[in-house]
């Protein structure tokens, strides 16, 4: 029995000390936190709101590239918008950012180089010129324009029959005659020209088919062709079926604005 007492004196001691240790801690009073800064907000600057008519950009895809431009310079905070009905820029925000906006929009929104476009449909028997054909259209670089002239032929594609006692024709209509697609893209020191030709006509000779069915006769071309202003090129050329006598094709660009 005696040889235990030492192992109880051993833990007694060890309880005694953490006892005190503890109590020593609880009156121990904790160091306080300094609280962080707050940030200081800063003052909102008075905005102005200004509107911007476009006076010579009009397609949609260059009014969106205005658009870029300015959100990139603008503070996000800007409040920028375009509407469409009215060609405008409606732009909310500080006045010296409002002045920076309208330095950039006169510089982007200048008048568009325009260019006159004249194909001539030169009619050849084998080396023999019989006359030629003028047509031309006002164009700028980018936008696609369409020329067509002609007549527009009826075909009659099928019946209505909802009232029985009165069917209807379902009719279509054909593109008879000279059609051009053309679009004039700016290229260094020339211009690229994209563009499609068609040529069709009536087929006189119709035995063998229906008398409503109309036989047409298409000739297309489609290619692209670098212009110098001012110098005709012969960018193609319609063989007429038949015969010996073909149509070459002629583009001549001239600048219309310096």
């Amino acid at each position: 029995m005696t040889s235990a007492r030492p192992h109880l004196s051993l833990l007694a001691g060890l309880a005694l000390t953490t006892a005190l240790t503890l109590a020593a801690a609880a009156q121990t009073p904790e160091t306080p936190k300094t609280p962080e800064p707050t940030p200081a907000k800063q003052p909102q600057q008075p905005t102005t709101t200004r509107v911007f008519p476009l006076k010579n950009i009009t397609q949609p895809q260059d009014a969106n590239e205005v658009m870029t431009v300015l959100r990139t310079i603008s503070d996000p905070h800007d409040r920028i918008t375009y509407i469409w009905p009215q060609n405008a820029i409606v732009m909310d925000a500080p006045a010296d950012h409002v002045a920076n906006a309208e330095k950039v929009i006169n510089e982007l929104d200048k008048p568009k180089k325009t260019y006159r476009l004249t194909y001539t449909l030169i009619d050849l028997d084998g080396t023999k010129r019989l006359g030629d054909q003028h047509y031309a259209m006002v164009l700028v670089p980018g936008q696609r324009a369409v020329l067509k002239q002609g007549n527009k032929i009826p075909v009659v594609t099928g019946i209505d029959l909802k009232n029985p006692n009165n069917p209807q024709s379902q009719v279509t209509y054909l593109d008879i005659g000279m059609n051009f697609d053309t679009t004039l893209d700016d290229a260094p020191n020339a211009l690229r020209l994209k563009t499609k030709v068609e040529q069709s006509s009536v087929l006189e000779d119709r035995s063998g088919t229906l008398a409503q069915d109309p036989v047409v006769r298409q000739s297309v071309f489609e290619g692209s062709a670098i212009l110098t202003p001012g110098k005709p090129l012969t960018i193609g050329s319609l063989d007429i079926a038949g015969t010996t006598r073909r149509i070459e094709i002629q583009a001549t660009v001239e600048p219309l604005n310096p």
